[in-house]
């Protein structure tokens, strides 16, 4: 089975096929920065599980030069995160985020539980809003 994603803006279309090899939330500060949240939800693929059906052209890569292996990949029109190939080749990160229906999966881990910003709160019993809370 497979599922769609998109950009913000439209621009750019992909597939992935289900079920995912990993799905997680990552609190590291570079998935931080790279998201402006307090974690990353991240599925992790196999890079034959990722079809891209529109706008391929329009991603745009960063490779952060004083990393190892981490990346970033995003919309050039929107900013939107966006799926990207592991500069190991071995796997794809997906944001979960950019995915247009539920994967009727749940992320199944927290990464990085040590690094999560100070002022990051899994309190369930903050109040929540069916919309905007500002």
């Amino acid at each position: 089975m497979e599922i769609q994603g998109s950009c913000l803006c439209g621009a750019i279309r992909y597939a992935v096929r289900l079920p995912f090899d990993k799905f997680l939330y990552c609190h590291c500060s570079r998935c931080r920065k790279t998201t402006g949240t307090p974690h990353a939800s991240n599925a992790i693929v196999a890079p034959d599980a990722l079809r891209w059906l529109a706008g391929q052209q329009n991603v745009q890569r960063y490779d952060l030069p004083t990393a190892r292996s981490f990346s970033s990949a995003f919309c050039k029109t929107c900013g939107a995160p966006m799926p990207r190939l592991t500069r190991s080749g071995k796997r794809v990160i997906v944001p979960a985020g950019s995915l247009d229906s539920d994967p009727d999966e749940k992320p199944a881990c927290h990464a990085h539980w040590a690094s999560r910003a100070g002022w990051y709160s899994d309190d369930p019993a903050l109040p929540k809003f069916d919309g905007d809370a500002f």
